[in-house]
This record gives C-alpha cells, sequence and structure tokens, in this order.
C-alpha cells in the first residue's frame, strides 16, 4: 500500500513539473513574441514627386541617414514620381496590398480629389502629406483620421533672397546696373504657378528690392515648375530676346538658378569674366549652387536644413505607427488640422561674406 501511495505521489510530483515547464514555455514565447512585437522595424514608403528636383534629393538623403542611425526603428524605400500623378497613384495602388506602416507623400498633384482618391484607397495605414495647402487640408483633413498634413512655417526666404541683391546694389551697383540706367532689368524664374512657396517668394523678393527703393523692371516671368531643364530652355530663348538687357535672374530654387547659368555659359557668361556676368540667386544651398557662388559664377543662395524637415517625417511617422498623437513629444505645432514645423534660412553669397 506504502509503495502505491509512493508512486501516485511520484506521478503527482511528475505532472507538477511538466506542468510548470509548459507554463514557463508559453510565458517565454509569449515574452518573445511581445519583444519581437515591440522591436519591429517601421516599413516606410516614401513617394518623392521627382528625383529631378536636388531638395528632393536632398531630403531623401536626411531621410537616409535617420535610418542609418536607427535601423532597428524604420526602414525608407524611395519611389520616384517622375513629376507625374499617375505613376504615383500606380505606385500607391501597387503598395496597398503590402505590409507598409506609413505613406509619407510628397505629391506632384496636391488638388482636392487628388487627395480625397488616396485617402479612399489607403485604409487603415497612417500617411503624412507633404506641402498641401491649407484650402485643400481644411476641405479633406476630416475625412481620414490617419491622416496627418505637414507645412514647414515660412521663414520669409524671398525677404532674404532679396537682401542679397540689394546688398550687391549697395555694394556694387556697376555689377548690377550694367546699363547705369538706375533700375534693375531681371527675369523671375517661379516654381508651380499656384504653390504658395513660389507666390510668397515671388512676391517677398521683389518687394523687398522695391523698398530698399530700387526701381525694378520685370523683363519676363517663367513658371518653370522648380526644375533645371525647363528653366535652362527658358533663359536661352530669353536671353536671346532680350539682347543684353537682363542684369539679374531671380529664381525660386537653385534647381532653376543652376539651368538658368547653363543657359547663360552658353552664351559665354557667368564663366569668370566679370564684364560678362550676369546676377544670379536661388534658394535652398545645394552643394553644386554654393561651388558656383564661391567661384563667382553664382550671386547667392540660401541654405535650408532638410536635415530639420526629414527629422519631423520620422518623428510624428513614429507617432502614428505606435498609435500615438502626431505631435506627442515634439516641438511642433498642430493648427486647423496642419502640423507646423519651423524652417530656417541663411544667406548664402560666398566662404568669406558667410563666415
Amino acid at each position: 500500500m506504502k509503495a502505491f501511495q509512493k508512486i501516485i505521489v511520484f506521478i503527482q510530483i511528475v505532472l507538477i513539473i511538466f506542468i510548470l515547464i509548459n507554463i514557463y514555455q508559453v510565458n517565454t514565447f509569449a515574452s518573445s513574441s511581445l519583444n519581437v512585437s515591440n522591436s519591429k522595424v517601421a516599413n516606410v514608403a516614401v513617394l518623392l514627386y521627382s528625383f529631378d528636383d536636388p531638395y528632393m534629393l536632398e531630403i531623401k538623403k536626411s531621410l537616409e541617414n535617420i535610418e542609418n542611425q536607427n535601423k532597428d526603428k524604420v526602414h525608407f524605400t524611395f519611389y520616384d514620381g517622375k513629376n507625374n500623378m499617375a505613376v504615383q497613384n500606380e505606385t500607391i495602388d501597387s503598395l496597398r496590398k503590402s505590409s507598409i506602416d506609413l505613406f509619407i507623400l510628397k505629391l506632384a498633384d496636391t488638388k482636392e480629389e487628388t487627395i480625397k482618391n488616396i485617402m479612399l484607397n489607403l485604409k487603415n495605414v497612417p500617411i503624412i502629406f507633404m506641402e498641401v495647402i491649407p484650402e485643400v487640408v481644411s476641405k479633406v483633413s476630416k475625412l481620414y483620421s490617419k491622416a496627418v498634413f505637414l507645412y514647414s512655417t515660412s521663414s520669409h526666404e524671398g525677404v532674404l533672397q532679396g537682401k542679397i541683391l540689394v546688398d550687391k546694389w549697395n555694394t556694387d551697383k556697376k555689377f548690377l546696373d550694367k546699363n547705369n540706367d538706375n533700375i534693375l532689368q531681371y527675369i523671375l524664374l517661379k516654381g508651380e504657378a499656384n504653390n504658395p512657396y513660389a507666390i510668397e517668394r515671388t512676391n517677398d523678393v521683389i518687394s523687398t528690392i522695391n523698398g530698399a527703393g530700387i526701381q525694378t523692371e520685370q523683363l519676363a516671368l517663367v513658371n518653370a515648375n522648380w526644375f533645371r531643364e525647363l528653366a535652362k530652355t527658358s533663359v536661352d530663348n530669353l536671353f536671346l530676346k532680350y539682347d543684353g538687357r537682363i542684369e539679374a535672374i531671380i529664381a525660386n530654387n537653385d534647381a532653376m538658378a543652376l539651368g538658368a547659368i547653363e543657359a547663360l555659359q552658353k552664351y559665354g557668361y557667368n564663366k569668370g569674366n566679370k564684364n560678362k556676368n550676369i546676377a544670379v540667386v536661388g534658394i535652398d544651398g545645394l552643394e553644386e549652387a554654393k561651388n558656383l557662388i564661391d567661384k563667382g559664377l553664382m550671386t547667392g543662395t540660401l541654405i535650408q536644413d532638410t536635415k530639420m524637415v526629414a527629422e519631423a517625417f520620422y518623428n510624428i511617422g513614429m507617432n502614428l505607427i505606435n498609435n500615438e498623437p502626431p505631435i506627442a513629444n515634439t516641438p511642433y505645432k498642430l493648427d486647423n488640422e496642419i502640423i507646423t514645423i519651423p524652417e530656417s534660412y541663411k544667406p548664402y553669397t560666398g566662404p568669406v561674406s558667410n563666415s
């Protein structure tokens, strides 16, 4: 009888040990699964409207730097929209069934209907839209709870750009006023016609020059849509049309400024001879532009910190992925459904004057 009781006790002990082992394994598996979930690398699709825009490539580069510093947290995949909304729509459609945790979209077309269609197609996936005008945001923001709109606050870059030309006029008037008529004759290369940045930069740069007491004459205004090649072609044609009357070329961004310089160099200008040099100013602080300024072939630009924009994408995006409020633990502001981030520009007119 005692032997039988010992056997029963032994069996009970074995069962208890077996149960404890299984409980431990279940808990370990659950803990392991939780750790895997928490350490999941976020898969982010970044659709840029065009890789031909150097500024877009600078943002891409800044995001890549962020990924390199956070490889255990995020992976960015970049898609070239080729400045074609049909291409971007096709890309979005192809990614709909992929395991994308976040979309960052800088679209070739930011009209209301375009934004609505994207919202309808991307269900339950967070989206950050870049540079959609407030008028459109007010109409679409309530349609999709997982969408946010990122807009950088202007630091009046047109004013700073205008001051570059004002300073040049005041310190080296002969360089600008080549015909000595006390009027600055200029061509303005504008971004997209209805783009708020382009409109503000265009208005501010001229009002700043005029506000400094300098008379101006606009020879031509061209919507070169931020693109280098379009600016190059436009200036090529305008140079012949105005036959020596152009004293300055004002571009809403560096890409168009670089295109303008290419066109001028075709006719022997802006190659190092001060007597055959037309003032060209841009915005963005691209390395190629700064190199030309250092050589005296371009007059000035404004250096922009793309790192700040990329960090905003990352910080807001990770909040959205983790179901946190989009601006939680960030310095950004949310106003009328738009998240604003500060932008800072610094004039660059060469290594000496910039020091």
